[in-house]
């Protein structure tokens, strides 16, 4: 077992054939995706609320040591208000329960226009969630800022243990080429400091690389000291990797791997043996 958790934006990309389901047998996707990563970025239920056939059939196919990363529906995240949001968050756990602890942590997507002012909100909610995991990413500037607005939700987010989902795009945004992939995720996703925190014992990190991978590394090198360190300290990071199209995001999460084996003697190699052919090739 792996001392973190590492895992992808999903756990379904045709692309992957060639390398990573290639390698882990027949069976479902997930199953396949499993049998190599211990964790998935939940973005499927931020995007449309999945139906109980199918939460069911992810329960069958989902080992107990997985951990599911399951986003709170954008109809809820997005809404004007945080407020008045029980009976819709109820009816989401009530979905996910047949995951039972797989779903580890809750997270919270919030988007740029969730302010401070909202702050309020923001513990409503979390005071209905009390007694679960859960991680928040915010994307307002001023939560980035260094100032008292800043504050007040790191300390709100502290005294809750509620983790602060670090998003590292700075190699994404470093990204000169110009195809549509680049474009595209340049255009989505968001330009902002980064804030690494470890507010609970699950720290959390999503980092969009560079889609030639070797260009990820100066990028990874500070990540790879922290993880080390949390990893060290107790901790049980949680680690995604994103490329702009998703399909090398796999290959990223094994470079990523394989850098951190040479700060942490020991750690286990993944279970994936034709990785290092495939990686040669990029």
């Amino acid at each position: 077992m792996l001392p973190y958790f590492l895992g992808c934006p999903a756990w379904n990309e045709p692309a992957w054939r060639a390398h990573l389901y290639s390698q882990s047998g027949a069976g479902h996707a997930l199953q396949r995706y499993a049998r190599v990563f211990n964790t998935v970025e939940g973005n499927t239920t931020f995007y449309a609320v999945p139906s109980v056939e199918t939460v069911r059939r992810w329960a069958q196919h989902m080992p107990a040591h997985f951990r599911f990363t399951a986003k709170l529906p954008r109809s809820l995240s997005h809404a004007p208000s945080l407020y008045g949001q029980q009976a819709l968050l109820e009816r989401f756990l009530e979905l996910l329960a047949p995951l039972g602890g797989r779903v580890h942590p809750l997270w919270l997507q919030l988007p740029a226009s969730f302010a401070p002012a909202r702050l309020g909100e923001l513990v409503a909610l979390l005071d209905a969630l009390q007694g679960r995991a859960v991680a928040v990413e915010v994307r307002h500037p001023l939560f980035f800022a260094r100032g008292e607005e800043e504050r007040a939700l790191n300390r709100l987010l502290r005294d809750r243990q509620v983790e602060r989902i670090c998003l590292d795009a700075r190699a994404l945004f470093s990204c000169t080429l110009q195809s549509p992939a680049v474009r595209h995720a340049q255009a989505k996703k968001p330009r902002l400091p980064v804030r690494p925190t470890a507010f609970s014992d699950s720290p959390q990190l999503r980092f969009i690389g560079h889609p030639q991978l070797p260009a990820n590394d100066a990028f990874l090198q500070p990540w790879l000291d922290k993880v080390a360190d949390w990893i060290t300290a107790g901790l049980t990071p949680h680690v995604y990797l994103h490329t702009p199209d998703n399909q090398l995001a796999p290959l990223l999460a094994w470079r990523f791997h394989r850098q951190l084996q040479a700060r942490l003697p020991g750690l286990s190699d993944l279970p994936w043996p034709a990785a290092s052919e495939q990686y040669a090739l990029l």
